[in-house]
């Protein structure tokens, strides 16, 4: 999708953060974008961001595991600039901890957010893309951790790998009615995932562990090594903004920000390729 002015993007979780920066990105690049998010603070200072420019776009409270809100902003989305062409399902939460510690509202809150939200912005735009004709893209937000399984984000870590396993069907199966699709897997960026147990719903009660964990000096004597690094790896979410935008207009699959992983995925393929070897010895042990 070379020519991105005056399509429509549809963006959650768009009001901070990664997804704040899509919808800054594509409004430059002369994009229509409806920013759609929880919370309602933060989508009063995004209108007022743009209210005197030249852009057009429009703000709305969603909550993504909701499916019947999800289809009404579809509708309001479609009723303020005619169609859709790009969704971009960013919205997400983070809990840690111990799996062993996870209850089933921790469980609930991250995977109705971080997965099902995925699955209902699919389902709610994928046909109305399908039948303006006019092709159209999908960018789905994972993480690092949908690569990479991590000690204390095992709720996360599930919920990631998922949206990585469906962006790659996604993929293929939309390809042939000229839509795209991208997942997005960064690394850490300066964004308020930290903080998102402020969007936890008060009936799934407080998490016990409600942000990605740094161990205390006590427990870990190279934790101001590791908050060093972890600084010196963060990222402006402006930065994957830009990256999103070529990767709709280039029809690229992967956005991955941050190349100090590439080694951490390497090691992955390479356990997992040693034990094809591993167990097809064992078969011709068996066999023999």
């Amino acid at each position: 999708m070379q020519d991105v002015a005056g399509k429509v993007a549809f963006i959650t979780g768009g009001a901070s953060g990664i997804g704040l920066a899509m919808a800054r990105t594509f409004a430059a690049a002369g994009m229509k974008v409806a920013v759609a998010d929880i919370q309602v603070s933060a989508l009063a200072a995004v209108a007022t961001e743009f209210a005197d420019s030249n852009s057009e776009l429009i703000t709305m409270q969603v909550d993504v595991s909701d499916r019947s809100a999800m289809e009404q902003a579809a509708e309001d989305t479609i009723k303020a600039f005619g169609k859709v062409h790009v969704v971009c399902n960013n919205a997400g939460v983070a809990v840690s901890g111990n799996i062993s510690d996870m209850n089933y509202s921790d469980w609930d809150w991250v995977m109705k957010v971080n997965l099902d939200g995925v699955i209902n912005g699919v389902v709610t735009f994928v046909n109305r893309i399908k039948s303006h004709g006019e092709g159209g893209y999908f960018v789905n937000t994972a993480s690092m951790a949908g690569q990479i399984g991590i000690a204390d984000l095992g709720v996360y870590n599930t919920a990631k790998f998922g949206v990585v396993g469906m962006s790659e069907a996604m993929r293929q199966d939309l390809a042939k009615f000229n839509i795209g699709t991208s997942v997005l897997c960064p690394g850490f960026v300066a964004t308020n995932i930290y903080t998102s147990e402020r969007n936890r719903p008060e009936h799934l009660g407080k998490s016990v562990n409600p942000v990605i964990p740094m161990p205390s000096a006590d427990d870990d004597p190279e934790r101001p090594n590791k908050l060093q690094q972890m600084r010196a790896y963060t990222i402006d979410p402006s930065i994957i903004g830009d990256m999103v935008l070529y990767a709709i207009q280039n029809d690229i699959f992967y956005i991955l920000s941050h190349p100090e992983f590439k080694q951490m995925i390497e090691n992955r393929s390479e356990e997992i390729r040693s034990y094809f070897d591993l167990w097809a010895q064992w078969r011709l042990d068996q066999e023999g």
